[in-house]
Formats: C-alpha cells, sequence, structure tokens
C-alpha cells in the first residue's frame, strides 16, 4: 500500500469532480472533462499517463463513424466483457453537461484502432432504447449482470430535474431523487423494462454497485427526502428468464453509510477497496474498506488506510477513479490567497503490491461528486493540440512529449466568444445557462452595441429586452446602445444612405447629319421648279 503524491504537468484543470476513469486494453481514458471540448480535440476523451510521478493527458480521436459524445459528469459507467464476438468496452449512461442538462442516453464506448504510432482511436455509439426506459439522471449506477447464458444491464437510482409540471421559476435548478425503480436493459435489441420492488422504498443516489454473476450489491448512497445516509445493503438477483427477467431483492443487516466512493479492483477475484467518499454532509470518510464478493454473499471489512497528506486531510472536498490494478487516483482541491496555479493536488493510491496480478477492473469507475458540494467548483474550457508522430519516433513516444495536452495553449474564452462577461451585471454563467428565448439552443442570443469606434457584444438577457425588440433590432437597421452606454436601451436610426442621381450622358450616333447647306444652284433650281 502507498501513496504517491503527482504532478499534473499542464492539465490539472481538466479533472474536475464527476469525471470517468477508464481501462480499455491496458489503457487509462479520462472522460468527462471540465467544460466543452475544443477544435483540436472535439472528443472530450484524453489518454491517461502516470510515469515519474507526473500525471499527463494525450488526446484522444474517435472514428468517423462515431457519434458525438458530450462531457458527462457523474453519468453511470460499466465496463463490457468481450461476449460472444463484441470487443470490451464501456457503457455510459446519463450524466450532467457543463450547461447542467441532464443526459438519458446510453452509450457505447469500444477501441477502434491502434496506430503504429501508438495513436489510439476510440469507437463511439449511441444505442437507442425501447420499451420503458429511464429517464434523464445522474448519480446513479449502471451494472451487469450475467444469467442463463444473457446478459443485460441494470440500472437504478440517481436525480433529475423536478417533473415538467411542478417546475417554477424560483425552482428550475432543483433536483429530486428519481423513482426507486430498476431498469433492465437488453442489450442486443434495446428492450428497456422498469421494475418496482417492495424492499426498495427510497431513491438513492451516488451508491455504489458491485456485480458478480447474477447479482448486484447495492452499498450506501444518500436520500435526499431525509438528507441521510443509511449504512444499508441491497442485494439484486435477476434471472433472465425468456419473455421477461425477474427480479429479486434482499436488505441485507451489514452497510457501508457512505456517498460518492471508488472501488478499485484487487487481482482476478472479486474483491474491492472502497475508499475515498464522504459519510456526512461535512465530513469525509477517512477509512477504507474491503469488500468481496463471493457464492455465500458479500463480505465487508476494514482495511488499513494509507498515511492521508496534510492537503487531504484538510480539504473539505475529494474526488477520484479507479485506475485498475488496485489503485485509484484521488484529487483534493487547492486551496489559499491567492489561488495557487494549479488547481487540485493528485495522489495515486495503490492497494496491491508489486508483482501481484492485475485484474480487470469490471466495476463503475466514475468519479461521483458530492452531494453536498455540487456548485462548489467552476467549469471551465480547454483546449490542447496534438500532433502525430512517425514510426521512427516510439522509441520517445512514451514519454508523450509531443502531444500531451498544455493548458498554456488554450484560448481564454473569458475574454471573447458567447460566455464574455458582457456588462457589470452579467448574469450569463456557461455552468448554469438555461435557454431565455425561444431562438436560443446551445448559446446565448447577443446584440452589438455601436458605443464606440471598436463596439462591443453585450447578452440580450443581461439588457433585458423582450423577445419581440430582439427580432425587431436583428432585422432593421438601427442603432443599439447597452445599459452601460446610454442609461437605457434606446434605438437610434441609422440615417438614410444618400443615393447621388447617375448622370446620363446622350449617346452619340455613329451617323449624324448636320444641318443642311443651301448652295446658290440650288436656291435657282427650287426658284424655277416653284414658279
Amino acid at each position: 500500500m502507498s501513496l504517491q503524491p503527482l504532478t499534473a504537468v499542464n492539465c490539472g484543470s481538466l479533472l474536475q469532480p464527476g469525471c470517468s476513469l477508464l481501462q480499455l486494453d491496458g489503457d487509462i481514458f479520462l472522460f468527462g472533462q471540465k467544460g466543452w471540448p475544443k477544435r483540436s480535440c472535439p472528443t472530450g476523451v484524453f489518454g491517461v499517463r502516470l510515469k515519474r510521478g507526473e500525471l499527463k493527458l494525450r488526446p484522444i480521436s474517435f472514428s468517423n463513424d462515431s457519434c458525438y459524445l458530450p462531457p458527462l459528469r457523474c453519468p453511470a459507467v460499466t465496463r463490457l466483457e468481450p461476449h460472444d464476438g463484441h470487443p470490451e468496452g464501456y457503457l455510459i449512461h446519463g450524466g450532467r453537461t457543463p450547461n447542467n442538462e441532464i443526459s438519458s442516453s446510453l452509450y457505447l464506448l469500444t477501441l477502434d484502432s491502434r496506430g503504429c504510432n501508438r495513436k489510439v482511436t476510440l469507437r463511439c455509439q449511441e444505442r437507442e432504447l425501447v420499451g420503458e426506459q429511464p429517464g434523464p439522471r445522474y448519480g446513479h449506477t449502471l451494472s451487469m449482470v450475467h444469467n442463463l447464458g444473457k446478459r443485460a444491464c441494470v440500472v437504478f437510482g440517481g436525480r433529475s430535474y423536478m417533473p415538467a409540471g411542478e417546475r417554477s421559476t424560483e425552482n428550475w435548478n432543483s433536483v429530486v431523487d428519481c423513482p426507486p425503480q430498476v431498469f433492465i436493459i437488453d442489450l442486443e435489441f434495446g428492450c428497456c423494462s422498469a421494475h418496482t420492488l417492495p424492499e426498495l422504498t427510497d431513491g438513492q443516489s451516488f451508491h455504489l454497485a458491485l456485480a458478480r454473476d447474477d447479482c448486484v450489491y447495492f452499498l450506501g448512497g444518500h436520500t435526499l427526502p431525509s438528507d441521510s445516509r443509511p449504512p444499508r445493503v441491497f442485494r439484486l438477483r435477476v434471472e433472465l428468464l425468456q419473455g421477461s427477467p425477474l427480479l429479486s431483492c434482499e436488505h441485507l443487516d451489514i452497510g457501508l453509510s457512505i456517498t460518492s466512493a471508488i472501488a478499485t479492483r484487487v487481482g482476478p477475484s472479486h474483491e474491492y477497496i472502497v475508499l475515498g467518499g464522504y459519510q456526512s454532509e461535512t465530513q469525509k470518510r477517512m477509512e477504507c474498506s474491503s469488500v468481496v464478493l463471493d457464492d455465500s454473499g458479500i463480505r465487508i471489512e476494514p482495511r488499513e488506510a494509507p498515511q492521508w497528506t496534510v492537503e487531504i486531510s484538510h480539504s473539505h472536498t475529494w474526488f477520484g477513479g479507479s485506475l485498475g490494478g488496485g489503485s485509484a487516483l484521488i484529487g483534493v482541491p487547492s486551496e489559499g490567497r491567492p489561488a495557487p496555479p494549479d488547481a487540485h493536488y493528485f495522489y495515486q493510491v495503490c492497494f496491491q503490491k508489486e508483482g501481484e496480478g492485475e485484474g480487470e477492473d469490471g466495476n463503475q469507475g466514475c468519479s461521483q461528486e458530492s452531494t453536498d458540494f455540487e456548485d462548489s467548483a467552476p467549469l471551465e474550457d480547454s483546449e490542447e493540440l496534438y500532433f502525430g508522430r512517425e514510426p521512427h519516433e516510439l522509441e520517445d513516444s512514451s514519454e508523450g512529449e509531443g502531444d500531451t495536452y498544455n493548458e498554456e495553449d488554450e484560448e481564454d474564452e473569458s475574454q471573447t466568444g458567447y460566455w464574455v462577461k458582457c456588462c457589470l451585471g452579467c448574469q450569463v454563467d456557461p455552468n448554469t445557462w438555461e435557454p431565455y428565448y425561444s431562438t436560443e439552443l446551445l448559446r446565448p442570443a447577443m446584440i452589438y452595441c455601436s458605443k464606440g469606434e471598436g463596439g462591443h457584444w453585450v447578452h440580450a438577457q443581461c439588457m433585458e429586452l423582450t423577445e419581440s425588440l430582439l427580432v425587431r433590432l436583428s432585422q432593421g437597421n438601427g442603432k443599439y446602445f447597452c445599459l452601460d452606454h446610454g442609461g437605457l436601451p434606446r434605438q437610434e436610426m441609422t440615417p438614410p444612405r444618400q443615393v447621388l442621381p447617375l448622370k446620363r450622358s446622350p449617346m452619340k450616333l455613329q451617323h449624324r447629319k448636320g444641318p443642311m447647306k443651301i448652295t446658290p444652284a440650288k436656291k435657282r433650281f427650287f426658284r424655277r421648279l416653284f414658279e
């Protein structure tokens, strides 16, 4: 057992509470970065490298047939073992976007290819679901069960926004526990079924779910109505019968009072180390536990905890995820005034002795953010540059110097773009923004203030413009002045453009005859003609 500090090399701002760590083909990937991905890494998925006490991230690309995968906080994540010719992968369900939208989509992430320069390409596919589908939620769990030669997904718990009929301006961002239903998803056909069990009376979120064969164990969790973390364990057994699955649930006497914990698998057997998380609203859980799943059930025993550092002991929040092989990544926010340049302190906790065999981590590798500090950390966008490598550069490819994310290369979007602070009383926050006008979809509506030579853009919502006035200003030829440059929003009509009349010169005739000249001979001729 060891606790090793890590130095995040120009990537500390990417990791956040609610991110997920995935293990595919021996590599570790980070999913759920802070903010929206940018053009240099549109996938928002990074390879994680831990070497010589340094934490580095490498941007990962998707295949051409992949779908868009938004950066999701606190999704339900579970590993898919190779089955019937299908490769290993991860299922990702739900989660919160940087705009605080809650997703209900199910994504399948698999390894597509690996190039000669060790560049990894992933494939992301959205799975279509039919039947009684689980609604949008976050802080829930997704587990795989196997029975009678079949496999299925089990979705349970989580939180979501209040129903549409109950939401108002005052409680628009309020969340509630999802109903205590268990959803079974058939991966082959995408069929979903909802089941209500009498043992599950309260909704719960940010719990742990550990699966073995046809059983899933739910440990801990937080309940909003009672604001409690009861030390409980539920064992759910699923029989995948032909036609409809059969579910049974049992409440066990043992349990853990814990939320937002990390579970890392130790060895090839179903033995897990549970660490991190919270045991009350203001207290972290500093103890570690060993959880073993076998034919007789579940055993929970205390496990010696590492010698935590001062930063970990004094921090109010912490987060992390499983790195596989009996190790985990832990991050704690940096505190102090002025704020230190590194956003977090990172540590690698290893419970497995060197030389022991590494087992596959089949449990959820998601870093659940605390239910008590959901809005404690601001979200920031990030940008990184990727440079490919030639085969002759493979000797130094393990260092990852050429394609490592560098925080210094990213743009400062606080000064440009749609999320600029437009005025002193700007109310548009990219973390909590919701569409205000019917014409808005993913970005806030902005209007141009013509004050001065350069002018500037302001948010229409901050200027308290009605939708009709905003449409009229956008379609008209008027100048707009914001509240800071005029006292009141007003419209100055642009003077009509003076159109000078065109001077049209008459066209010259090519064979125009001049005035007729009458000679004396002609005069005599006409005189005799008319006599």
